[in-house]
């Protein structure tokens, strides 16, 4: 199938901070913040800083999801910061949720809530309980309401789709097959544009491959786990088969290695810079097959319009150089 139009690509960064293991040992260990989403080393941000420089050099606005429960924690800082940066930047800002910080909440007149980092499984009024209080964190730090929510881990169920509806959150993308498969078959899909109770979702994209033993599974497309020459791969071969949108997930963190869950010691992540770098130029170098887009840009055109593209497998020797890659790169402190 042959598209009229460049297949878009959006890049999608949840932009997060980390519980780090604090609940398992609150003696010792605390949340983590700014190292996990700048990553300075020797003076130099190699996280959201090299994100933020490269997407500037290659002229690609992304959509950053950006996690706001972490105001009962840390309070407005840190994180209203970081979307300073975004903002001056000009990119995309979206609501990312992981409810378990809603555990920390002091105040008596927003009640309690669990310490559950799951979307799903939460009944109507708690979840949209939650989702108000993220959304209210997210209008006072960007000024204005989010378009699109993403759930924690990419956790979904039918469920939040009506909750989001309720609020008068248009669009979602808290589907990623080779991450989590929802228990509902109609939340079963590995890309397009699909409504779901009043809601567009856009989910992060999916793709089939083989496994060592030679057992197909599904794969989802992330800059961290994802070779180069394996994404190039897909990317060239969905839009062959005619697929409009590609969701990418990645995370600040990902540019980074650190030594532990505190983020005591970091060192850039080479491997993951260089993979950004060579998706960026491709896209920059294809601009008759290839544009970046993201969720605001494309509120009006995404928005009711369903589509669902052809299932994408990839041949096993991708899978296979990928593991090793990246097995070499965790291994390795400075590969």
């Amino acid at each position: 199938m042959t598209l009229q139009n460049p297949t878009q690509i959006c890049i999608s960064i949840d932009t997060e901070f980390s519980i780090a293991g604090h609940f398992k040992q609150p003696e010792t260990r605390f949340p983590v913040a700014e190292p996990m989403v700048y990553g300075r080393v020797d003076g130099r941000e190699e996280a959201l800083g090299f994100l933020l420089d490269t997407f500037d050099r290659y002229q690609v606005k992304a959509s950053f999801f950006v996690e706001c429960a972490n105001y009962f924690y840390f309070g407005d800082e840190p994180m209203r910061t970081v979307i300073g940066r975004l903002q001056a930047a000009g990119q995309d800002i979206q609501l990312h949720v992981h409810p378990v910080w809603l555990s920390f909440n002091k105040d008596a007149t927003a009640g309690t809530f669990p310490r559950n980092d799951d979307c799903t499984g939460r009944d109507f009024e708690d979840l949209k309980r939650a989702f108000a209080a993220c959304i209210d964190i997210f209008q006072r730090w960007v000024g204005q309401k989010p378009l699109a929510i993403r759930t924690g881990s990419l956790v979904a169920d039918e469920n939040i789709y009506r909750v989001m509806a309720d609020l008068g959150i248009p669009l979602s993308s808290n589907i990623a097959m080779g991450v989590f498969t929802p228990a509902e078959p109609m939340l079963h899909h590995d890309s397009g544009r699909h409504t779901i109770h009043g809601v567009t979702e856009v989910p992060v994209f999916s793709y089939r491959d083989m496994s060592f033993a030679g057992k197909a599974h599904k794969k989802s497309l992330q800059i961290t786990s994802c070779s180069w020459p394996e994404m190039k791969y897909v990317l060239r071969k969905a839009r062959n088969e005619g697929v409009e949108t590609i969701v990418i997930l990645t995370h600040p963190s990902e540019y980074i290695k650190s030594s532990d869950l505190q983020y005591t010691r970091l060192t850039r992540n080479r491997v993951n810079q260089q993979r950004l770098v060579r998706l960026c130029e491709f896209i920059q170098n294809n601009p008759e097959d290839f544009v970046a887009v993201d969720f605001s840009s494309q509120y009006h055109n995404w928005l009711d319009s369903e589509i669902t593209h052809p299932p994408i497998e990839i041949p096993s020797m991708y899978a296979v150089g990928r593991k090793l890659h990246n097995a070499l790169n965790d291994f390795v402190w400075r590969y």
